[in-house]
Formats: C-alpha cells, structure tokens, sequence
C-alpha cells in the first residue's frame, strides 16, 4: 500500500521527479530537523552490522544484528517516541570512535550517553561495568560486589545481557567464574571477539 503526503517548502515542484530523489531530499530535510527524537545509522564492523542509535542526551542504544535490528527500533520507539529516523550524520562521532576501537586505535570511548533503556539495578550495574578496564575482564561475582549486592550474581548477569550500549558499556569485560564468556546480546562469538582485540591491543 502507498500514501502520498503533500510536500511544501523546499521540496515543492518537484513531481515530476523520481521517488527515490524526492524521498533522498525529505529524509535530508528531516534529518536536520528538530522533530527527530531518536536518530539512528547501521555501521559495519568486525562483529556484523551495528545499529547506533541517539537521543539529544546522547546514544542511547547500540544493537547487534543477532538480536534483530527491528526489535531494537521498535524499543525505541515504544520506550522513548515513535519519531525515530535513519540519520547517520548525528552519529559521526559515535561511529568515528568505534571504528577506532575496532581498529585497536581507541581504549575508551568519549562520547554522553543516554541511558533511560535501564532501570533500576540494571541501571546500578551498567553504571559500573566502566569500572572494569580495557583488556582487563571481572567475573559476574565482582561486579555484583562493586555495585553492592554480592549476593546478586544472577541478576547481575542478566543486567549484563541486557545492556542497551554494548561495547561502549563494556559488559563483554564481564565473565564466568570459571572463566567462560557467559551469556551476551550478540552472541558468545562476538564477547570472545572483542575479548581477543583488546588482549591484543593491550600489549
């Protein structure tokens, strides 16, 4: 099914032109505007495609394509506002750094963060995992006494699991006791991935 919205302003008299100029100067339009709420852009990198995602606060969300890019913009649109729109030029710097990070270039990322996407003990737990450093890792029982309830092992590693800005909140730093990678939202492939670069950017 196709709808067709009047279009004013710049892009008035422009009908005769092909759909995909008329959509490319909309998408422009709207990506300078200040009705997004939520901006996003797909990145390449060594662990498949990343949705990035930002706010006005900062980003809010980084989504692996394992666990479905549609479902992380559809979170976003619930939790946050259904004006969510593919603008990769309000990501740059967000995707400047994490392509530094995977290229061995970057050990700690500088950019705000939002991070209304969790709450409550999540929150607690994702506002320490920054404590456990590049190339350095902490067991599920170590986080849970940093943040203060070491009895809280469990739900310490489902905090980790769903952490809404993996890699840039390091929860892949976080592992078993016994030394296994445990659970992660982009698989155990991509934690032992980012594992094995930061050993090797470490030395």
């Amino acid at each position: 099914m196709t709808t067709t919205d009047p279009i004013s302003g710049p892009l008035a008299g422009t009908a005769h032109a092909d759909d995909a100029t008329v959509l490319a100067r909309l998408h422009d339009r709207l990506e300078g505007s200040a009705d997004v709420d939520v901006a996003y852009r797909l990145l390449d990198s060594p662990l498949g495609e990343l949705l990035v995602a930002s706010t006005d606060r900062g980003v809010v969300r980084v989504g692996f394509a394992a666990a479905g890019h549609d479902a992380a913009l559809e979170e976003l649109a619930t939790a946050i506002s259904p004006r969510v729109l593919r603008a990769p030029g309000r990501l740059d710097a967000a995707a400047r750094q994490l392509e530094e990070y995977f290229a061995g270039r970057r050990r700690r990322f500088d950019l705000p963060l939002d991070l209304r996407l969790a709450n409550g003990f999540r929150l607690e737990v994702v506002e320490h995992l920054g404590e456990v450093g590049y190339g350095e890792t902490a067991s599920y029982a170590r986080v849970a006494a940093l943040v203060g309830r070491p009895r809280a092992v469990r739900a310490v590693g489902t905090a980790c699991a769903r952490n809404p800005l993996p890699v840039l909140v390091p929860c892949h730093r976080v592992v078993r006791s016994d030394g296994s990678v445990g659970e992660y939202a982009g698989g155990p492939a991509a934690k032992r991935a980012l594992l094995a670069l930061e050993a090797l950017g470490d030395g």
